[in-house]
């Protein structure tokens, strides 16, 4: 794998991991290797597709082993939209 293609993936899975350091890091190099922003996108894109089905996998299990729907209720001002 290239270096283009390696700063690819870990855009995107920095994104899939809500690391915004290394976004942050990952998105400079990705701009030092002239990596056009559309792929950098489509990445990132991917990478956030990977998250928001593990969180919706994980809400699924936490439901099975507590029997009751979770989550944040209404549209609160707290932390994560809690």
């Amino acid at each position: 794998m290239d270096e283009r293609m390696k700063e690819l993936v870990a855009a995107g899975a920095s994104a899939a991991v809500n690391c915004h350091p290394c976004l942050q890091h990952h998105l400079a190099e990705c701009d030092r290797l002239g990596i056009d922003r559309d792929e950098v996108k489509a990445a990132v894109e991917v990478g956030m597709m990977v998250n928001r089905g593990a969180a919706a996998r994980t809400k699924d299990h936490i439901q099975t082993l507590l029997g009751t729907d979770v989550g944040p209720k209404g549209g609160g001002h707290g932390c994560c939209g809690s």
